[in-house]
């Protein structure tokens, strides 16, 4: 499993939250098969996104396609994205 992670700051969570939700990308149809939004307790203006893939190469595109959105709109919903492509090498659930 390939995780893409990535995260921002946003100038507003709400209205961040409505443009993800707009999926400009087409998540599902690039190989998303599971996806996390999560925000710090202390920072409601952060937003943190987890990606799950079956393979490198959907994660891949996926960041390519995100790279063209960030580079539209950057500085407005969010800015400064930070990511990184990891391999899922344990999990376990209690």
């Amino acid at each position: 499993m390939i995780h893409l992670h990535i995260e921002h700051p946003v100038a507003d969570f709400d209205r961040w939250k409505a443009a993800f939700d707009s999926d400009p990308v087409g998540r599902q149809k690039a190989g998303v098969r599971v996806y996390r939004v999560s925000r710090p307790l202390d920072n409601p203006n952060y937003a943190i996104i987890d990606l799950e893939f079956d393979t490198l190469n959907q994660a891949e595109s996926l960041l390519a396609a995100m790279q063209q959105v960030w580079s539209r709109i950057g500085g407005t919903i969010m800015h400064d994205p930070r990511w990184q492509i990891a391999e899922l090498v344990e999990s376990k659930a209690y």
